[in-house]
């Protein structure tokens, strides 16, 4: 088999991958850009862009309820086409990525539809429609295959036309009742998505939703999705689920079954690092993530970016280390990697950010903790916003050095909220420092002030 040679080979192209692609193919190098799904990953066809249409639509009707209370009266229908026909128009191009093919090839890289494997060091086998493909890559190999939706082995489960993100974001239609198994940020998004357009949720978690985050958070965003009439089990394991044509039967370990036209898996990621071929170059097939040093090198020739290497599941982590490996590849080492301030979001309302580390994890890291809390509904803004106002802005410091190693910010906008908070944790700036700063009035993160206070 010919073996062709090129300057670089990136193993998939979701938005890190895509990212370092073009920055190697805009540099000059020859770079062959492999992927057997959708260029572009998980985030704009499954994930991020068409569940933020989702949310948007969903949090529309909200706003609407709320009208009666505020400013006068209105009524809402809600209907799903609307949404299903802009994630397929706008968001999607209905899962087609030409457009994006046709971007990295304009940027002077090469793609190859397939699913890539390094074969020995230095060397990518791609398998393809029309068969096998070699590549020597003699610069860099960049692996980013992103993950796929972990499924448990729950008994039955398998049998069922269950869903994952994928087919919940693809679907034309809202089930009339949905079970959720896992509470994390897709669950839960998911959850209060569905439950606005009209189905009848119940969400099941092992231990509490929001299992990452502060527990003031989770109890917070716990409450308000109960108002809204999602039932939270909570503390329990599912044990089986069935499936008769029509409807799904979830047996727990505890309590009678559950019953729903719908089963929405979001209990995780997995990712396979045996199909990536990585003990040819020394590397642990068999463990969870690939090590990878401040320049993102994994092995002598290979950098890795993204999901796999255990630094959160998100886009925005992913183009952050893709600009730094492809520097590195490219000779600048100026920049290095650095994981302390690594913001999140969960598009809930309340949304849901944080930064850096929660409570639970600076203590076992052996700091010295202090904390404060403030309810963002007894701030001015909260109290002018009203309905819809529950939040809670929470500061944890290292009271040894002064600052904050990390904040959680819960409301509305708490995303948003977030970008100061990310700031001071990032740059590490002084409590003292945030202390002298004005503050807008009347405005939520204002509410960043009250803590800081609390917190001296």
């Amino acid at each position: 088999m010919p073996i062709e040679t090129v300057d670089a080979v990136v193993i998939g192209m979701g938005p890190g991958g895509e990212d370092v692609a073009t920055r190697l193919a805009t540099a000059g190098l020859a770079v062959v850009g492999v992927e057997g799904r959708l260029v572009g990953g998980e985030c704009p066809y499954y994930a991020c862009v068409p569940t933020k249409m989702m949310v948007r639509a969903a949090e529309t009707l909200a706003e609407t309820a709320r009208v009666g209370e505020l400013a006068g009266s209105a009524q809402a229908q809600p209907d799903w086409r609307p949404v299903a026909a802009r994630i397929r128009d706008e968001a999607t191009d209905n899962w087609d990525d030409t457009v994006a093919v046709e971007r990295f090839e304009k940027a002077g890289g090469r793609f190859v539809r397939g699913w890539g494997r390094i074969s020995a060091p230095g060397e990518v086998t791609v398998t393809t429609a029309d068969g096998p493909r070699v590549f020597r890559a003699g610069r860099a190999i960049v692996l980013n295959p992103g993950t796929a939706p972990a499924v448990p082995p729950i008994e039955g489960l398998a049998d069922t036309p269950y869903w994952t993100n994928r087919e919940a974001v693809t679907t034309t239609a809202v089930p009339e009742s949905l079970i959720v198994l896992g509470g994390g940020p897709v669950g839960m998004e998911f959850a209060q998505i569905f439950s606005r357009f009209g189905a009848d949720v119940t969400v099941v978690v092992r231990h509490r939703i929001l299992p990452k985050e502060e527990p003031e958070a989770a109890d917070l965003l716990a409450e308000v999705l109960a108002r809204e009439g999602i039932s939270i089990r909570s503390g329990v394991d599912t044990r089986r689920i069935e499936h008769d044509g029509d409807r799904f039967t979830v047996h727990l370990d505890e309590g009678e079954p559950l019953h729903a036209r719908q089963v929405l898996v979001a209990t995780g990621r997995r990712t396979d690092l045996a199909a990536l071929g990585i003990g040819a170059v020394g590397l642990d097939e068999s463990a969870r993530d690939i090590e990878v040093d401040e320049h993102l090198r994994a092995a002598d020739g290979v950098w890795a970016i993204g999901d796999i290497t255990g630094r959160g599941a998100f886009t925005h982590m992913s183009m952050y280390q893709a600009r730094i490996a492809a520097a590195d590849i490219l000779g600048d080492t100026s920049e290095s990697a650095r994981y302390h301030a690594v913001p999140r979001v969960t598009f809930t309302d309340p949304e849901v950010g944080a930064v850096g580390m929660t409570e639970a994890q600076a203590r076992d890291a052996g700091l010295t903790v202090r904390t404060a809390v403030t309810d963002l509904a007894a701030s001015t803004r909260g109290w002018i916003h009203k309905t819809g106002n529950a939040g809670v802005i929470k500061l944890v410091e290292d009271a040894d050095r002064g600052v904050l190693v990390g904040a959680t910010s819960v409301g509305p906008q708490g995303g948003e909220v977030l970008s100061a908070l990310a700031v001071a944790v990032h740059a590490e700036v002084p409590t003292e420092t945030l202390r002298r700063m004005i503050y807008a009035y009347p405005t939520f993160h204002r509410a960043i002030e009250a803590a800081l206070d609390a917190l001296a």
